[in-house]
């Protein structure tokens, strides 16, 4: 029962944090999933709903030779930002999906801005 509440809690605060954050032209939005395995990051215009970059661990070309998910997760936030800055988006809106702005999340803002995005 637990991992029931704890589910239900964290999607209370992302519809708690989704009435704020909407992703716009000039600042997408950054959304972050994250799993036991793995990250997944993608820029997304809500205003046309569409995704603008993707990038995840659990891609083809995507090194196995981390020491920890933490690494994994900031070498994702490195590419991420590098799509996007490569498709010309300098700035963006970071939803963290309800998940607590600490580890693997902190992680994947981390390299997105060592990369050249503005969170």
């Amino acid at each position: 029962m637990a991992t029931k509440a704890k589910f239900a809690a964290r999607k209370r605060r992302h519809q708690r944090l989704r009435k704020r954050i909407a992703g716009t032209p000039e600042r997408p939005r950054l959304a972050v999933s994250r799993s036991n395995r793995h990250m997944i990051a993608q820029v997304i215009d809500d205003s046309k709903g569409v995704t603008l970059a993707y990038a995840s661990s659990l891609e083809k070309d995507f090194p196995s030779e981390f020491d920890s998910k933490v690494a994994a997760a900031h070498e994702v936030g490195l590419r991420i930002g590098k799509r996007a800055v490569d498709a010309g988006i300098s700035a963006v809106v970071f939803d963290r999906a309800g998940n607590k702005y600490h580890g693997r999340v902190a992680a994947v803002a981390d390299g997105a801005r060592e990369a050249g995005l503005t969170l």
